[in-house]
């Protein structure tokens, strides 16, 4: 069975950033191709799930994936921190 998770820390700030921005569904998982090689981690918000999208939830966040990127985000785990002056999220992948 296929899994996405976040840590109560990812979790909070992505309700946050739904919350400002006034409407969202939950957050899209994505990964795109950059460069000749190189995959990248892309986080959106959704107002819409598209049909074809697998829905995991995080302590009452949805999270979007598509069927494409499943095979690269399958078991990661989503984590939120603040370094120093960096911030961001960070992505524990099996």
């Amino acid at each position: 069975m296929s899994n996405v998770t976040m840590t109560d820390s990812a979790v909070k700030h992505s309700l946050n950033y739904l919350s400002n921005r006034g409407s969202g569904v939950g957050i899209r998982l994505a990964v795109k191709t950059t460069g000749c090689s190189g995959l990248m981690y892309v986080i959106e918000p959704v107002d819409v799930p598209n049909e074809e999208d697998l829905e995991f939830n995080a302590n009452g966040l949805s999270i979007f994936v598509d069927p494409k990127s499943l095979i690269y985000v399958d078991g990661v785990e989503m984590d939120y921190a603040k370094l120093n002056l960096n911030e961001g999220f960070i992505f524990k992948n099996p």
